[in-house]
């Protein structure tokens, strides 16, 4: 059984309670102090490096060298110790700190990676922070979404295609371990269940996660048939299932596409599942994350309604988490959509707020995929700066090439840039990561924004006509399918699709289509302005 009750010094650390005290008396100290210590004393046989802090206090968000070292003095400070003497807490140069005051009690955590060594050695997954569900089979839930990825069945009766199946799972895993806000067990800890019958509420137990990823490989002939489903191993609710299939012909080309798929497929089904989690919560026990969880369920319908609702959420979340990223991000994102639709009541103000509130997503998260993402669109937007925003959602796709919002919302500013083929190309990416994305009818308006700058105009009307289908009420595509019909010579559609386009936003003229949307090149703003201008749209 984990011992929960430290002692070193005169000090004793008492993790179920969350409470320190020295010399009997209790020292008081905020969270993030507290799980640093916490941390650093269940780590007491190794040195824990930034990054490992990183996970375990910060839920991965990257924060600055002198945040690190004002935890770490305020931690010192707490148990009597000081950065001069470091009897207790000691900084190894270039490498993290480590704990070194002698210890009664406690259980030895593992690596960054969440594994944890308990006494008999068999390995299970852990956190610094739990959310409170803790049995004795296993550890408490970390405080953000976890999923482990078991070893995927061998269908095919050819034991020789074990290593291909065992190499598209720890691709799966590689790829996850990169969305930062999502807890993913080691390959190790993953690879004990290999060869067993398993029950996944109870591997969910075993390793303190609460979804599980479980799939087959099937081989015929020349091809190949890969399953995959997710499971919520808490309530033993399956959330998806998907098949992929291909050529043998090139094993690792293979895997690595499969390896995409499923992660691109499974990211959005991740994040519904939580904000169902979120919405059942009360309001009383919501913690940041879950009120950007509930934001991002607004964000992603797109309409006004949902949007205004969307960015309190958001505030709320930076307010309990000054240093929230992604939900900086997300609060630049809701106004950068209030502009585009036409939205905004003080245009100056909330454009200078859209460029502040983008600008600390990046100084915040510049190691988070999400963040760099929906910050890089905003400012592409807002500053006029498609360079810029282009070079921060390129490094999103580094950080994360699974990410689908980094590949639409990227397309987006390169159409802008006039770069259409490039642009369309990460349109249909976006659309292959996350077919059923809830954000679709964003990918539909890009790809029809793309073609129309190409001049494919029936393309471009096609495409805006399916957008419109999931979002009835989204400018950009009215604009589209307006002005694609007049360039195509289909007067009627266009003043229909016009009188659409007044009715959402009476203020929109051809003067002010460059303050409306950052397009770069010339002849594409002239062929935008001609297309409105035959369908009706005043000067």
């Amino acid at each position: 059984m984990v011992t929960l009750r430290f002692t070193f010094g005169e000090c004793v650390l008492d993790q179920e309670r969350r409470e320190l005290t020295l010399r009997g008396q209790v020292v008081g100290v905020g969270p993030q102090v507290f799980d640093l210590l916490l941390h650093l004393v269940r780590n007491h046989d190794r040195v824990v490096s930034k990054d490992d802090l990183l996970e375990a206090v910060w839920n991965g968000r990257i924060v600055s060298e002198s945040t690190i070292t004002s935890h770490i003095n305020a931690v010192r400070k707490a148990i009597g110790d000081s950065g001069d003497e470091q009897r207790l807490v000691r900084t190894v140069p270039r490498k993290g700190f480590r704990f070194v005051g002698a210890i009664e009690g406690g259980a030895i955590e593992g690596g960054a990676t969440g594994e944890t060594r308990q006494p008999g050695g068999s390995e299970i997954a852990s956190h610094a922070s739990g959310e409170g569900r803790e049995t004795p089979s296993g550890p408490a839930l970390p405080g953000k979404p976890s999923i482990t990825v078991l070893p995927f069945q061998n269908l095919s009766g050819d034991p020789e295609q074990d290593y291909f199946a065992d190499g598209v799972v720890e691709d799966i895993i590689a790829a996850l371990s990169r969305i930062r806000w999502l807890f993913v067990i080691a390959r190790n800890s993953s690879f004990a269940y290999k060869g067993r019958a398993v029950d996944v509420t109870e591997v969910g137990r075993e390793l303190g996660v609460r979804y599980v990823l479980e799939g087959s490989v099937r081989k015929a002939g020349n091809r190949v048939r890969i399953t995959g489903q997710l499971i919520d191993a808490t309530s033993g609710t399956h959330l998806w299932a998907e098949r992929f299939e291909g050529m043998l012909d090139d094993l690792f080309e293979l895997q690595d596409r499969i390896a995409e798929s499923v992660v691109g497929a499974i990211s959005p089904q991740l994040e519904r599942a939580e904000i169902e989690r979120a919405k059942r919560k009360p309001t009383e026990s919501l913690d940041a994350y879950d009120y950007y969880l509930r934001g991002m369920a607004k964000l992603h319908s797109g309409t006004r309604e949902a949007i205004d609702a969307a960015l309190p959420l958001f505030h709320k979340a930076t307010e309990l988490d000054p240093e929230f990223a992604s939900a900086y991000g997300a609060s630049a994102w809701c106004h950068l959509w209030r502009k585009v639709n036409g939205w905004m009541t003080d245009r100056p103000r909330e454009i200078a707020e859209g460029v502040r509130l983008a600008r600390l997503a990046v100084e915040f998260g510049r190691d988070d995929a999400v963040a760099l993402t929906r910050a890089g669109h905003a400012l592409g937007h807002f500053a006029g700066d498609l360079d810029g925003g282009i070079a921060l959602i390129d490094r999103a796709v580094l950080l994360n090439p699974n990410f689908a919002p980094a590949r639409f919302l990227g397309g987006y500013l390169r159409a802008f840039r006039g770069e259409t083929e490039s642009a369309g190309e990460h349109f249909a990416h976006a659309v292959r990561l996350s077919p059923l994305d809830p954000e679709m009818f964003r990918m539909q308006a890009g790809t029809a924004l793309a073609h129309f700058f190409a001049g494919r105009y029936d393309c471009a009307a096609a495409w805006a006509d399916k957008a419109l289908g999931n979002l009835p009420g989204l400018l950009v595509a009215i604009a589209l399918t307006a002005a694609s019909h007049a360039l195509a010579g289909r007067m009627e559609e266009a003043r229909q699709a016009m009188r659409g386009l007044r009715a959402l936003d009476p203020s929109l003229r051809v003067s002010i289509l460059k303050e409306w949307l950052p397009i770069h090149r010339p002849e594409d703003l002239t062929r935008f302005a001609e297309g409105l201008r035959l369908a009706g749209l005043p000067e």
